[in-house]
């Protein structure tokens, strides 16, 4: 980072001990002492070489997961951790952790905004709710896809266990790839230091004693106090002069502010500007390349066009020459022609009495189909199976006159009793055989009825063997669905039809749908239409084009029908299965839509429960699937009695098969019996119910129908046919002329004209598509010069950027100039302190002095005669603490009116250690420690002795502080040895160093005070 960018960053730090580093997580970083490290937005990672364990993302609240595949620069040996990151407000409650001081490390990238600008994401980072970054951006710092790492954050957890990372937005979202904790090393105790002076010349350490070392002090605070009276001036002045650049500054700053937003709108409308120019541009381009092809298209339409036009023209005069041979050769075409057009007459007329005839015969066959019965009975009896040959069981079913539908059946003894219905099919009877009785009804779906066909009987005797069958040989399904195709293929000149195929079953009274691949959300139910119809809504309609996609279907849902073991049948079907087949048709000739349903419909066995001996679930099932058949009998009767309420909502059954079992519906049954004498009271039970039906009369024909009437209609019908077979032969015949006679010339003439009218099209299209292409340029020339006035502001906008960063570098150069006098104030309000603390300890020092002194004279008085010696010291003294009291009142003074200027605006001074102290405090010590009982000759010594001391005490100053090359403002350099103090504390320094003690706690407390009255 240069050197913007580290004043950038550590303007963003609020923690003196962090720092931040430009490069990913290496191995040497990564020691053991990591308790955690979390994967931000990532899947944990275990590297076994490093000894690190990558958590995944956990333990936060809020925010949402980002991830990137672009190679991130400088990642160190984990690039893995910087692709991916938590993004939003979020924060991290980490618990459980033991008490100690913790370092957490932080790892960052920008992976969103890879193209700037500064500015897009700023966000706040807390701490147990102490802020470490402000207003921090990692792109102003690092750039994109460059990681970013803030250690050595350190933090301690309490009791609780319990740190807590909170991340909140400033502009944009707030994001991080990586969270570590690691241990933070135990600080050692630091035992007490001594110091010592050490020779130049022989290199010999010298313990200075503590009065030598009061006395530098008070020299070092002479030389400070004349400084101090300098700085205070200068101070004052800076002052002033901070004050006029912090004003200056702010307004510059509410100015720049200004000018950003007016820049960040402006850069806003040049963005959106810009891309809907190239939207604007890629239109034109997708414009003019599609205006190329389609001039291709029509340049080579049009030369194909001509080329055919000549040909045409050829040819036409080919047609035109024969046509006047024609007409000079065949004398009689007039009367040809007026013989062909009243052909055409008659061939219309008989294409309409074609299409009557057509009409009434459909009338007539659903008359005839109506006129059987619109319920019809078809009885099927299964073989025996091998299980009951074995166990010796015989037939009780009489087939002698099955031909005639006429059934018998030998309940005890010789007593036989009979059934009647429209179709028998013995055991030797195939699928082929049923099927052929039951393809009628295919005709009514197509022509727009509803049918019904299903199959009853209990368990075992072959239903779903009747509906679908095998592969092999299929059933009443497939064989359906196969005619229903063929048919519509056969129509397909004259309707189209659309076949749609749905698979329910009905197990425990609820309606499933076989062919839906995920269980329905919600329960389904019949509902009725708009027209009165009944549906299923939400139902699978499998729409269906061939045979092989209907059998794919049908083995879909045979697949997925609920079945189950009894005593009756091993694979027993436990629900109704129903085949729905939606046919819509449209008639092409006069317009008329159909829509009609056929129902396959495979019952569940109708036996009775004793014989099934069912229990559980099976006994449930039982229960429900005798119950719908009982519903099923209950609308049988109430149809066949013709009653004013038909019961079809008793069951889900007879709800689906509403608008097949009553109305103009075709229906069909086929009952299945066995011929086992074990049967014979279900096989009772089967046909009754088959009787029941078969004597419901559903639709407005009725049994008693004349013959004759439907003889004369056959007769007619047959008639009609042989008529329109001559009639179609003769108008083929008569089409063969005219198609050779007039087919050359007509066609000719209108393909001539079609092609005419092709060529104008396109001449048209081409002029169109010349006038766009000409409006796309002009658009393309406006744009373009939109864009190059757009450059030009972006140019000034430019200018304009760099001047305003030329005078925010002036500004900072001027905010460090104020931060460098800042420091120097703290430094000598610092300075002031330390002197402070140091008068008021040597003032107290000297009154004591003065008391004992005070004392002693008076004891002495009457002794001595150095009395008035003692009292002139005294006086001196007295007037010596005067001085410094005067000098302590100057000091509290200056500190005062440096407290009155604002805190951000104090001056830097360089530190001097305290090396000269004034002589008067050595020489007061030494008077204390010497008797006074001595005579005037001892005063003498005594000066001579003082004399001698300050010889010495100069004389140990080192020879390297006597160059004349020392500046004024330069600390003396003392070479200091620093060793513990093995020496005992003696008892008479006991009570001063309390003293001391308690003079600092008064000054910190008035230092606290004075700080909360600071004018900022």
């Amino acid at each position: 980072m240069d050197g913007t960018e580290v004043s950038i960053a550590d303007s963003m730090l609020c923690d003196s001990g962090s720092r931040l580093i430009p490069t990913g997580l290496r191995r040497s970083n990564s020691t053991d002492e990591y308790v955690m490290f979390v994967n931000a937005g990532g899947e944990a990672v275990n590297e076994e070489d490093s000894g690190i364990k990558f958590l995944r993302d956990t333990c936060y609240e809020g925010g949402s997961i980002i991830r990137t595949n672009e190679q991130i620069t400088e990642a160190g040996e984990y690039p893995i951790i910087y692709q991916s990151a938590r993004l939003g407000n979020f924060h991290y409650r980490f618990k459980d952790l033991p008490p100690g001081d913790y370092y957490i490390d932080l790892h960052f990238t920008e992976i969103i905004n890879t193209n700037g600008p500064k500015g897009m994401r700023v966000f706040n980072v807390f701490i147990q709710e102490e802020k470490v970054l402000s207003d921090f951006d990692i792109f102003a710092v690092v750039g994109a896809n460059k990681p970013l790492q803030l250690v050595d954050l350190r933090v301690s957890v309490k009791e609780d266990g319990i740190v807590v990372l909170r991340f909140d937005g400033v502009i944009g979202s707030p994001s991080v790839s990586g969270i570590g904790i690691r241990r933070a090393p135990k600080v050692s105790v630091l035992q007490p230091t001594h110091e010592y002076l050490k020779c130049d010349n022989c290199a010999s350490q010298i313990e200075v004693p503590s009065a030598q070392m009061k006395l530098m002090q008070t020299k070092s605070t002479a030389k400070y106090e004349n400084k101090i009276q300098e700085l205070t001036t200068q101070c004052q002045l800076k002052a002033k002069e901070c004050y006029e650049a912090w004003m200056s500054l702010t307004t510059a700053n509410e100015q720049l502010d200004k000018v950003r937003m007016e820049l960040d709108n402006l850069t806003f409308k040049k963005i959106s500007h810009d891309q809907a120019m190239e939207k604007q541009t890629e239109e034109l381009r997708e414009i003019s390349s599609r205006y190329e092809r389609d001039k291709k298209h029509w340049e080579a339409a049009v030369n194909d066009l001509q080329v055919k036009i000549k040909l045409m023209k050829k040819e036409q005069l080919q047609l035109s020459r024969e046509a006047h041979k024609c007409a000079d050769s065949t004398p009689e075409l007039n009367k040809m022609v007026f013989a062909v057009q009243t052909l055409v007459v008659q061939c219309e007329e008989l294409k309409v009495k074609y299409s009557e005839e057509q009409a009434k015969r459909k009338k007539l066959f659903n008359e005839v189909q109506e006129a059987k019965g619109n319920i019809r009975v078809f009885c099927r009896c299964r073989p025996l199976h091998k299980e009951e040959l074995a166990a010796g069981c015989s037939t009780v079913v009489d087939f002698d006159t099955a031909k005639d539908g006429c059934l018998g059946i030998l309940t005890t003894g010789s007593t036989k009793k009979s059934f009647k219905f429209d179709r028998v099919y013995t055991p030797n009877d195939d699928q082929v055989d049923v099927f052929a009785d039951a393809s009628p009804m295919v005709i009514s779906v197509l022509d727009g009825f509803n049918v019904c066909i299903f199959a009853y009987g209990q368990t075992g005797t072959g239903k779903t063997f009747t509906m679908e069958g095998i592969k092999q040989n299929r059933g009443v399904n497939y064989r359906t669905l196969e005619q229903l195709f063929e048919i519509a293929k056969e129509r397909s000149e004259t309707f189209t039809y659309d076949i749609s195929v749905s698979v329910l079953e009905v197990y425990n009274e609820q309606i499933r749908d076989l062919l839906a691949t995920s269980p329905a959300s919600k329960k389904l139910e019949v509902k009725q239409a708009s027209e009165g119809s009944h549906h299923v809504p939400g139902i699978v309609e499998a729409k269906v084009n061939n045979i092989s996609e209907v059998w794919t279907v049908l083995q879909a849902g045979s697949n997925a029908r609920s079945i189950g073991s009894n005593n009756v049948n091993e694979h027993s079907s436990r629900s109704h299965c129903l085949l729905c087949i939606m046919v819509r048709a449209k008639n092409l000739i006069n317009g008329e839509c159909t829509k009609s349903k056929l129902w396959l419909v495979d019952l569940a066995g109708s036996e009775r429960l004793a014989k099934t001996d069912a229990q559980g679930e099976r006994l449930k099932e039982a229960q429900n699937i005798n119950r719908s058949l009982s519903a099923l009998g209950d609308v049988i009767s109430a149809l066949a009695n013709k009653s004013s309420h038909i019961p079809y909502r008793n069951s889900k059954l007879t709800h689906l098969l509403q608008d097949s079992l009553g109305g103009d519906a075709k229906t069909l049954m086929f009952v299945q019996i066995s011929p086992s004498d074990q049967d014979l009271g279900e096989t009772l039970s089967s046909l009754n119910f088959a009787t029941r039906v078969r004597g419901i009369e559903l639709g407005p024909a009725k049994k008693q129908v004349d013959t004759s009437e439907l003889q004369k209609m056959k007769l007619m019908l047959e008639k009609a046919k042989q008529e329109a077979r001559s009639k179609d032969e003769s108008i083929r015949k008569l089409e063969d002329n005219l198609q050779n006679l007039e087919s050359k010339a007509k066609g000719k003439d209108q393909t001539y004209k079609n092609q005419q009218d092709k060529i104008k099209e396109l001449e048209s299209q081409l002029e169109s598509k010349t006038t766009l292409h000409s409006q796309s340029e002009k658009q393309i020339s406006q744009l373009s010069d939109r864009l190059k006035g757009r450059e030009e502001t972006c140019c000034s906008l430019q200018q304009k950027v760099k001047e305003l960063e030329a005078k925010l570098r002036e500004r900072h150069q001027s905010d460090s100039a104020s931060i460098q006098l800042k420091n120097q104030v703290k430094d000598l309000e610092n300075k002031l302190k330390d002197q402070v603390r140091e008068a008021e300890s040597h003032s107290a020092f000297l009154q004591q002095k003065i008391k004992e002194l005070e004392t002693k004279l008076k004891e002495q008085e009457q002794q001595n005669s150095e009395s008035s010696i003692l009292r002139e010291k005294i006086k001196e003294l007295e007037n010596k603490l005067r001085e410094q009291e005067q000098q302590l009142q100057s000091t509290h003074e200056f500190i005062d009116s440096i407290r009155s200027t604002p805190a951000e605006r104090k001056t830097y001074v360089r530190d001097e250690p305290m090396s000269d102290v004034e002589p008067y405090i050595l020489r007061s010590s030494n008077i204390m420690n010497r008797p006074t009982s001595q005579g005037s000759t001892r005063g003498s010594s005594y000066e001579t002795r003082r004399k001698r001391e300050s010889r010495s005490g100069e004389n140990m100053i080192p020879t390297g502080f006597k160059g004349s090359k020392i500046r004024k403002s330069d600390p003396p350099k003392v070479a200091r040895v620093i060793r513990p103090v093995t020496k005992p504390v003696t008892a008479a320094q006991g009570p001063l160093t309390h003293k001391r003690i308690n003079r600092d706690q008064v000054q910190g407390a008035k230092e606290r005070d004075s700080k909360k009255k600071i004018w900022s």
